[in-house]
């Protein structure tokens, strides 16, 4: 409970007390923090008052804020630059540790009409397709559901992506010219809980990323992370440029 003696804001009261609680381990990292409505409760502290001391919190990197889902403790290490749009190969093993991938296909799919449109393709269009999860020291830490141009990568199915990613293999192949992303908060339904490894329902950040060869589509992707497993960051200033996904 905040200390009604204290000279500080009781906003910061309650923030001390998160961040100590954090410290200790009583909400360890990827592990949910009561709800406003609880904190409300708990210490007597408006509304407005608790919601600052979560958005600062927030603001510092503490606790990841999940619309709709509630406030989880970050994880300091597991992080994704979204403007670098680097190799998941190569931040693992810069983190020190052990990158794995589960593919789960990789064929031929034509293009539904909403994928065509956002490919510059005619609907039906053959494309190709691939599924597969990055794990983590064994952890899966992102889904990733992929379109390729077969004419900027024409050999793409006869990679083998336990050696090479698809991203890694589209930076050496096919490097992109303009790069556009977008990011979302849901919950994680059942079969992608399943493949991650999470409760269905629990939250996932998910980013939907184009990347171009010029005037094509090169590659339609969309990338899905467990958020008590990883963050996201943007950190790098957008005039610089930027290797494919």
């Amino acid at each position: 409970m905040p200390d009604s003696a204290s000279h500080r804001p009781l906003y910061l009261q309650v923030k001390h007390r998160l961040q100590e609680a954090i410290a200790a381990g009583t909400y360890p990292p990827g592990a949910q923090i009561p709800s406003e409505h609880a904190l409300v409760k708990e210490t007597g502290a408006s509304r407005m008052t608790v919601n600052r001391a979560l958005r600062e919190l927030a603001d510092e990197g503490a606790i990841t804020r999940v619309q709709g889902a509630g406030s989880f403790v970050a994880d300091p290490t597991p992080a994704s630059d979204l403007l670098e749009l680097r190799n998941i190969a190569d931040e693992i093993a810069a983190r020190g540790r052990r990158h794995t991938v589960d593919i789960l296909a990789v064929a031929r799919a034509s293009l539904a009409p909403g994928q065509a449109v956002r490919m510059g393709l005619a609907a039906g269009a053959a494309v190709f397709h691939s599924r597969l999860v990055h794990l983590q020291d064994g952890v899966p830490v992102q889904l990733e559901d992929r379109l390729v141009n077969p004419a900027v990568a024409p050999d793409y199915p006869t990679v083998d992506f336990t050696l090479e990613t698809p991203n890694a293999y589209l930076t050496r192949v096919a490097p992109a010219t303009a790069v556009e992303h977008a990011v979302e908060a849901a919950p994680a339904d059942a079969a992608t809980a399943d493949l991650l490894r999470i409760d269905a329902g629990a939250p996932c950040l998910g980013v939907d990323r184009r990347t171009w060869v010029g005037t094509q589509v090169a590659s339609l992707a969309r990338l899905t992370y467990p958020a008590a497993r990883y963050r996201l960051t943007a950190g790098r200033p957008a005039a610089e440029t930027v290797p494919p996904l």
